[in-house]
């Protein structure tokens, strides 16, 4: 069923957008960002200029719904198990970043920095939703006494992201799950009230899965 516009007209056709975005994603992985122009979304998804500028006024914003759909609703884990969870979070930060990788990310960011409202959408479409994922995990991990009340969260969930940010834009060393892994089990010896504890907790909760 069409979305209704904002402004109470007809419904929006929601197969165009489908089409374009599906255009979009098709020149993305041909041709690049850079090369990405409205022209060519329109001509590739049969429709006219005019109907893709109705929904995208520029390209920096066609794009970043095409991510967004990409990487679909980005839930925080919630089992209980701190080292569970966290590992899980982490690998969602590494699987929503690789989705769009850094030849499509550097240069949509460039171009998005200039412009207020361009960056704001940035942020909140592709940094806010897995970063706000590894937070709340850590925020849980916090209240159920797992971690230190000194715990400074945020430079917690940046020390994490960082490593999947500077691992995913240089390419020279994984980032895989035996690598978050380690991350994290590195970063909760230091934030963990006890580290043993949690690594006990993890291997319980992994057996259970299994069947052990």
């Amino acid at each position: 069923m069409g979305q209704r516009s904002v402004a109470g007209g007809r419904p929006r056709d929601t197969h165009i957008d489908s089409a374009v975005l599906d255009a979009v994603s098709e020149l993305l992985e041909e041709d690049g960002y850079r090369s990405l122009a409205i022209e060519k979304a329109a001509r590739r998804a049969g429709v006219s200029k005019a109907a893709v500028y109705r929904r995208w006024p520029n390209r920096q914003l066609l794009v970043l719904a095409e991510l967004e759909r990409r990487m679909g609703d980005v839930e925080p884990p919630r089992s209980g198990c701190t080292l569970c969870d966290l590992d899980e979070a982490l690998a969602l930060f590494a699987r929503t970043f690789r989705c769009m990788g850094p030849e499509f990310l550097t240069p949509l960011l460039a171009d998005c920095s200039g412009d207020e409202d361009l960056h704001r959408r940035f942020m909140e479409t592709l940094f806010d939703p897995p970063r706000a994922a590894v937070r709340d995990t850590l925020e849980r991990a916090r209240d159920r006494g797992d971690l230190r009340d000194d715990v400074d969260l945020t430079l917690a969930v940046d020390t994490l992201a960082s490593l999947i940010h500077y691992r995913l834009l240089f390419g020279h060393a994984p980032v895989d799950g035996q690598e978050t892994a380690r991350a994290v089990a590195v970063l909760l010896r230091g934030l963990a009230r006890d580290f043993a504890a949690l690594k006990a907790e993890a291997a319980a909760h992994a057996g259970a899965a299994h069947g052990g």
